[in-house]
């Protein structure tokens, strides 16, 4: 064993399990607790009561209509996320994988948008998507079009479902990459000398070979896409226009701190953790990889 004594590692390990006990599971069962009390406010004063509600905040999510929609749009930008985003991702990988020299010249193009603000990349789609002077409708213009709407009630979702994804595909491309270049190249020349083609060079030796590199990308796109929040809040405020760009996220912040329900905020929050580990483990288990590759 490389650690004979394992009482000196514990004096290092000792300050990331406070950080996490204090920011992360603290919080975590506080919240929990929070959604079962009638909360009037933040933080309980000395000599203040809350209302024990038990289980009225979960029988509320059944009733209220804002939240059906709010799941209904992560789940669809689940879907995309794993389509586009990581679909996206893999094939302009293996385009780039081809090129052997310059690969860091792509990474540092498609991973750019990953260290821009969300809330510049927001309040930027939010300037080509507005009515008056906005880069789309000047195109329309210029074409002897009318401008239209872009976050009318039919086309929001989409349009904010459209720089959601872009800003995270170049972090999903630097993943799959790396695992490409992992990969022997002595593989495929084999595999070119017995006649296969490049598409089934990438069918049966790529995709096998990355099972577990994919199954990762796949598992962070769709826990990403239950807590998106910055760029759709950036976009359209509070869900805007009517309520039918509620993501989980968005609607749990604008309960907790726009309407000051606290309470059906947390419950909101502990859904999203919740769906998070069923669809993770769901996930994981339809993508596990093989034992024998």
């Amino acid at each position: 064993m490389l650690y004979k004594k394992k009482s000196p590692l514990l004096i290092f390990l000792l300050p990331g399990i406070i950080l996490m006990f204090l920011f992360l599971y603290k919080p975590f069962v506080e919240n929990i607790i929070n959604s079962f009390y009638d909360m009037t406010s933040v933080i309980k004063m000395p000599g203040q009561e809350w209302k024990f509600l038990g289980l009225d905040n979960y029988k509320k999510l059944f009733s209220d209509p804002k939240i059906r929609i709010a799941i209904a749009n992560s789940l669809k930008m689940m879907v995309l996320a794993v389509v586009f985003q990581v679909g996206i991702a893999f094939l302009l990988a293996v385009l780039v994988s081809l090129i052997k020299t310059g690969q860091q010249i792509f990474r540092t193009v498609y991973f750019f948008p990953i260290v821009i603000s969300a809330t510049a990349i927001g309040l930027l789609f939010k300037l080509f998507y507005n009515y008056n002077g906005g880069m789309l409708n000047q195109i329309r213009l210029a074409m002897g079009k009318e401008p239209i709407n872009w976050l009318s009630p039919s086309l929001a979702f989409i349009m904010v479902s459209i720089p959601t994804i872009w800003s995270y595909v170049g972090f999903y491309f630097v993943i799959i990459l790396t695992g490409l270049n992992a990969i022997p190249e002595e593989i495929y020349e084999a595999a070119a000398i017995d006649g296969c083609s490049r598409w089934k060079q990438v069918l049966y030796i790529t995709i096998p070979l990355i099972r577990g590199v994919m199954c990762t990308c796949v598992t962070l796109a769709v826990t990403g896409a239950l807590k998106v929040f910055d760029l759709p809040w950036v976009i359209v405020p509070k869900g805007a226009p009517q309520g039918v760009t509620h993501f989980l996220g968005t609607y749990m912040y604008e309960q907790t701190f726009s309407i000051s329900n606290i309470d059906y905020g947390s419950t909101i929050a502990f859904v999203i953790v919740i769906l998070g580990v069923i669809v993770s483990k769901i996930v994981s288990t339809l993508m596990k990889p093989d034992k024998n590759l």
